[in-house]
């Protein structure tokens, strides 16, 4: 519930962030200058770009978590078997065997969205974030095909 509230706070300063970026790119364009005009239509496209961003960043949290509930309706998320240390932190030998054994339940069944969804948590773990985005995305497009 936390990292929801974080993630809402975070869209929401953004979207004011956005919006008194894209004002300031009005003014310039009512100047009427060709610079002005040309600065205007510059700013402009930062807010734009920042939109698209929180948007599909949104749908992708969104997604990933209808995976997750899904999947524990199915008793099939992933328990956390991780060792600790006594900072909290997962140990990283812990997260590269549980890693391993993921991988081959994904290489296993490369077209369950469920073993895409258990890898993605096992890269998480491991702190390799742009591998556990990828395979969330992958799970996810493979939910989105399946029956």
């Amino acid at each position: 519930m936390r990292a929801k509230i974080s993630y809402a706070i975070t869209a929401a300063v953004l979207v004011v962030y956005f919006v008194l970026v894209g004002s300031r790119g009005v003014l310039l364009i009512q100047a009427g200058t060709p610079l002005t005009v040309t600065f205007g239509v510059a700013v402009l496209i930062l807010p734009v770009i920042g939109v698209w961003f929180l948007w599909k960043n949104t749908e992708f949290v969104r997604n990933a978590n209808r995976l997750a509930a899904e999947l524990d309706a199915q008793g099939g998320l992933p328990v956390d078997e991780l060792k600790r240390l006594p900072s909290g932190r997962v140990d990283r030998d812990s997260a590269d065997e549980v890693f391993a054994l993921r991988k081959a339940e994904t290489e296993d069944a490369p077209d369950d969205w469920r073993s895409w969804f258990r890898l993605a948590v096992a890269y998480h773990d491991a702190r390799d974030t742009p591998r556990a985005r990828k395979a969330m995305q992958r799970a996810i497009a493979l939910r989105k095909t399946a029956p």
